[in-house]
């Protein structure tokens, strides 16, 4: 996995996530959803290639809903994993 992240952005942390016996790491990013070029970026769960997701939350959102948006990109994440895991 290769954490990818918006160039006006800001790392936050990681959350693990266990599915199965393994645990999976996925970074955590603040940015902007709204992005230079005008385009749209939604928060939660992002999947970019095969091996690169994460946890995008809204800057501009209160630390309430940014902890909601990674609660539930969590659990979206396990749901993804296990997925492609036990398929």
């Amino acid at each position: 996995m290769r954490a990818t992240s918006h160039p006006e952005g800001r790392f936050l942390g990681y959350v693990q996530v266990k599915v199965a016996s393994r645990v999976y790491t996925l970074p955590v990013e603040a940015a902007p959803l709204t992005r230079s070029d005008g385009s749209e970026r939604q928060p939660g769960f992002f999947l970019e290639g095969t091996e690169n997701f994460g946890i995008l939350v809204d800057t501009d959102a209160s630390d309430a809903v940014q902890k909601e948006t990674i609660q539930r990109a969590s659990a979206e994440a396990a749901h993804h994993i296990s997925r492609k895991l036990l398929n």
